[in-house]
């Protein structure tokens, strides 16, 4: 059967395909092996501007005006399905993935009348210098096109809401009992302070990348060009042409603890959504919110009133799923036997797997959230079988004052006298030995108002 959202294993490919295409251009395998090609070609771009003695009648043959290397880059540029397929038939005899890349550039360098500089394509690198730069610079591209301006959308649409409730009094539960109330609208914004700083801890983190050869010392290049400072090529090429940060001292492979550090923060930005999706699930759960009905949707099988937050529960499954492979991520990729082993290849290739699922959660997230409805009577009506909460105010206030006790004594009215409503409250201050204007004070104080700054 022809691999399809139906035939598809995984439901990252399968049910959810009209969510998570948009992340093939970045991890697909066919994105991975064009970003190779855009490695390898921009690499012999910055060989031919050195430019190397080898490349220098190139160099001045074709590009001394403009340096317009156009038909070059043409080859990433143009990159199609085709390109891909080409290369994995090449890999086929090769057996090994990035070696395919070179010899099919090699086929391209012959088509432009270029074979006389083909054997500078991958010139003193081993693949790693090519999947340790493709891949981080994939995986910024889709942090920066992709997950910013969906999580940043989330993000726009918790402040609008919060500003809508931002009036809005409700009972605040601590440990699952009523507390000091608080309003609906500051509490979204809670979430929102906590995923703008991930974000901005997230910006911080350089997206590395390892460029040196072999074993890390550019010992190829040094050999054949001792006059040339590698280093200083290597960290131009990654810096400034790449636009990513080149680790100054590795093995084979980039150690991968910013990488690692990245994910900590995605799983942690995740872990924050996944509280989100639980009180918004409460909230719906104690009839806080109503959700907005879709005609024809069916909420249970067997019972037809049922309207499931399905929304919130499909994204808290989906963070949990993205969370388990980010911290499998970040632990194992940092370690690596000696100057290499291959663990780390297979394992980053699923770095789409916890992207995709993640995409998916902040989709569900925000559908959930479009869907809210505020049921104000019932917070209103919480509020009012609530009265104890007072109790606090009454106190503070009763202890700025001086007045004996006043912790113990609301403690004893609120644990003996049974349900305490407002006529319970205003019995007690009417008994107080305070002044009339200190009695005023406390009377004005009610759970629709004791909500703080």
């Amino acid at each position: 059967m022809p691999l399809s959202p139906l035939s598809a294993i995984s439901p990252v490919d399968g049910r959810y395909y009209a969510v998570t295409n948009q992340l093939s251009p970045y991890f697909s395998e066919a994105a991975l092996i064009k970003f190779r090609v855009f490695v390898e070609v921009e690499y012999f771009i910055s060989l031919c501007e050195l430019p190397l003695p080898q490349l220098h009648k190139f160099f001045n043959k074709n590009y001394t005006d403009e340096k317009d290397y156009t038909d070059l880059r043409k080859v990433y540029v143009d990159f199609s399905e085709k390109d891909a397929l080409e290369i994995k038939e090449i890999e086929k005899t090769t057996n090994h993935d990035v070696k395919a890349v070179e010899y099919f550039l090699k086929k391209h360098f012959d088509r432009l009348g270029l074979g006389e500089y083909k054997e500078f394509i991958h010139f003193g690198l081993t693949s790693q210098d090519i999947n340790n730069t493709a891949i981080p610079y994939s995986f910024k591209l889709a942090v920066n096109e992709q997950y910013l301006p969906t999580l940043n959308e989330l993000i726009n649409l918790l402040k609008a809401l919060a500003e809508d409730w931002k009036d809005v009094s409700m009972l605040a539960r601590t440990h699952g009992q009523p507390a000091s109330p608080t309003r609906l609208g500051k509490e979204l914004l809670v979430f929102v302070e906590r995923l703008e700083a991930q974000i901005k801890l997230l910006q911080q983190i350089p997206f590395s990348a390892k460029f040196g050869g072999a074993t890390g010392n550019f010992n190829a290049h040094h050999v054949a060009y001792p006059q040339i400072d590698w280093k200083a090529f290597g960290n131009q090429f990654v810096n400034e042409v790449l636009g990513l940060s080149r680790s100054q001292l590795t093995t084979q492979i980039e150690h991968y603890d910013n990488f690692a550090a990245q994910c900590d923060n995605l799983k942690r930005i995740n872990t924050i959504l996944i509280d989100l999706n639980r009180d918004i699930w409460t909230y719906i759960s104690n009839n806080y919110f109503k959700q907005k009905i879709k005609a024809g949707e069916v909420g249970s099988s067997a019972m037809p009133h049922k309207v499931n937050p399905i929304d919130f529960e499909n994204s808290e499954g989906n963070l949990g799923l993205a969370n388990a492979v980010f911290e499998h991520l970040s632990a194992k990729l940092p370690v690596s036997r000696l100057q290499r082993d291959l663990t780390d290849s297979t394992v980053l290739r699923n770095i789409g797997v916890p992207f995709a699922h993640t995409i998916i959660a902040f989709k569900s997230t925000l559908k959930g959230l479009n869907k809210l409805v505020l049921n104000e009577a019932v917070i209103r009506k919480d509020l009012e079988d609530n009265w104890v909460v007072v109790a606090e105010a009454i106190q503070t206030v009763l202890r700025r004052e001086g007045y004996p006790n006043p912790y113990e004594a609301l403690k004893d009215l609120t644990r003996v006298a049974g349900k305490v409503d407002e006529n319970v409250i205003a019995e007690f201050v009417n008994n107080l030995q305070v002044s009339a204007e200190l009695k005023q004070e406390l009377m004005a104080i009610t759970p629709f108002n004791y909500t703080g700054i």
